[in-house]
């Protein structure tokens, strides 16, 4: 389940920080690609649309790689 949440968001995020996919990894992080607030919102819908459960903004937010924000996202799927 990790391994597909990083593949989506590095989907989305590629298109949002125009950058190829395979530039982008689970060590990833958000400041490397400066990654604005509209782009943790854009992330975090599409994350919702993706697995039908909400991911609180300020939570993925505080992440600082995207693997950590797939295993805040991998947690919450869990409850």
């Amino acid at each position: 389940m990790r391994d597909e949440i990083i593949e989506k968001i590095i989907e989305r995020g590629s298109y949002l920080w125009g950058k190829e996919a395979a530039e982008l990894n689970e060590n990833t992080t958000f400041a490397e690609v400066n990654a604005k607030s509209g782009h943790i919102s854009s992330i975090t819908t599409f994350l919702e649309d993706e697995y039908d459960c909400e991911v609180p903004y300020i939570g993925f937010k505080k992440c600082k790689t995207i693997g950590e924000a797939a295993d805040y996202v991998a947690a919450l799927l869990e409850e």
